[in-house]
């Protein structure tokens, strides 16, 4: 896994912020929680007497104690951690599991451990979408060439495609927040598969838990939703890591060049060659490009668990399988982060290659049909004959005169005149556009100050598109906050409400 063999310190939780929750949770620690919850809700409805209920919970705060040393083994299942219970204050503590299975208190602790990697796979994203929010602004004004089918298509702003990018990541995140809206139920109460006889406070125990909702159907609970959780959360972490290698493939694409118009910045993952004096390979772009496809891997290994699986199966659970899936994610995710802080675009070798092929050709056909009042086809016809004649004789955009473009327009003419089809088009016998609007045509900065629509790359729209990028950004910080802070507030006041209910 990323965060154990390469070395690299794994996105933290948000309990890992806190002074008082030193270590990540675990599955031990849901163990606690679920078993004080029951105890509360128990006692608060009258199902078991107080002083049994504070003997049991000294002996939970007893293991815990324990079990936080050094070396300790933590149990994971609840057929391990219940017989140290009862040894320490007796079968009458049996009581405690009435009404309960290791069903639902597992299928609790999965979704919780689940939830809270979702948390911080949302938190790793967020740091790259300010990542490109930051790149955005420090390259506002750059003009550089958009690519279709891997060919230079169009001018458009670098703030525009990064904006696209946050875009993409922004839905990833919006995944994210659905999946734990879904997700965010409480399994106890559901037992086996279809509920109890005995009478627990299901909704008790989602609130002490810090769930926003019990489960809708027991036997989803336990034996489905617990297969589809992790299944939700590979997808979404699919959906990052393919994001993150699309915008790498595409810079790889101009780092290939001789003379590249967007480089990474200072020496930072940048490589010399053992044998090639001059050659700089990007190691740090690569590392983070296979950390990817590793992270892809990984979420296949989740599908391959799940295909053909008996719902109630444990195989598509494994908890540290899914701990490994979402640190690697959000490993590469900081990783892409720090390289995009890094990136640079070099403005005149920019414009330098927009003007070294006919990107501009589209503008053309427009502004003959906008301004010369030409019929689209037409327009498309005389400027993809423009290009060709241009390329068969070395003239570039920079290059082209004026009168050149009216003697062919002449030739274009005169060959209308000669088919029956394109002379219904009436075209106008000389060119129709002026020196200045034919200019303007091919000036990559003009023709993207011209885009009128929304979303379009001109700067007032691309403007725009930021400030929204920065509000979007700040609602996922409070959407994330309200999320965390409500799991920390429970899982703060559970012993506290322990005590009240025991006293």
């Amino acid at each position: 896994m990323l965060g154990m063999h390469m070395g690299r310190v794994p996105a933290a939780s948000a309990d890992e912020d806190r002074p008082n929750h030193p270590r990540r949770r675990d599955t031990c620690d849901w163990l606690f929680d679920i078993n004080r919850a029951s105890l509360v809700a128990n006692v608060e409805s009258g199902l078991l007497e107080k002083p049994l209920a504070r003997t049991i919970a000294a002996a939970l705060d007893a293991m815990e104690g324990d079990w936080e040393n050094a070396g300790s083994a933590r149990p994971e299942l609840y057929i391990t951690f219940e017989p140290e219970l009862l040894k320490r204050c007796g079968m009458t503590a049996s009581v405690l599991h009435v009404g309960r299975s290791s069903q639902d208190i597992l299928a609790t602790a999965n979704a919780g451990l689940n939830l809270e990697r979702l948390t911080r796979l949302i938190a790793a994203a967020a740091d790259v979408v300010s990542a490109l929010q930051g790149l955005a602004e420090r390259e506002i004004d750059a003009v550089v060439p958009a690519y279709t089918n891997g060919v230079q298509a169009q001018p458009t702003l670098f703030s525009h495609t990064v904006n696209a990018h946050q875009q993409a990541f922004l839905r990833d995140i919006d995944r994210a927040f659905e999946c734990i809206t879904r997700f965010d139920a409480c399994p106890m109460g559901s037992a086996v598969c279809n509920g109890t006889g005995w009478p627990l406070d299901a909704r008790r125990m989602a609130e002490l838990l810090g769930f926003a909702k019990t489960a809708a159907n027991a036997y989803d609970a336990g034996q489905i939703a617990g297969n589809d959780l992790p299944m939700e959360i590979a997808q979404i972490a699919t959906s990052m890591m393919l994001h993150v290698n699309a915008f790498l493939a595409d810079f790889m694409t101009q780092y290939a060049q001789v003379k590249p118009w967007i480089r990474l910045g200072g020496t930072n993952g940048v490589y010399r060659s053992s044998a090639m004096p001059q050659k700089r390979n990007p190691g740090l772009v690569n590392d983070c490009r296979r950390d990817a496809g590793v992270v892809i891997g990984e979420a296949q290994g989740v599908l391959m668990r799940t295909q053909n699986l008996a719902y109630g199966m444990p195989d598509v659970r494994d908890c540290r399988l899914m701990e490994a899936l979402t640190d690697d994610a959000s490993v590469t995710l900081r990783t892409f982060a720090g390289i995009i802080k890094t990136l640079t675009v070099d403005h005149d070798r920019a414009l330098a290659e927009l003007y070294a092929d006919w990107t501009c050709t589209q503008e053309i056909a427009d502004r003959l049909v906008r301004l010369g009042h030409v019929d689209f086809r037409s327009g498309h016809r005389f400027a993809s004959r423009l290009v060709t004649w241009a390329r068969d004789n070395g003239v570039t955009p920079v290059t082209l005169t004026y009168e050149t473009v009216t003697a062919l327009w002449q030739d274009f003419y005169a060959a209308a005149q000669n088919d029956a089809a394109e002379k219904e088009a009436q075209l106008p016998a000389t060119f129709p556009l002026t020196e200045a609007d034919l200019k303007a045509a091919l000036n990559p900065a003009d023709i993207v100050a011209a885009r009128a629509t929304p979303g379009s790359p001109s700067p007032e729209e691309t403007q725009r598109l930021l400030t929204a990028a920065k509000s979007a950004e700040t609602a996922v910080q409070v959407r994330w906050d309200m999320l965390t802070h409500r799991r920390v507030r429970a899982r703060d006041a559970l012993k506290t409400t322990l005590a009240a209910a025991l006293a």
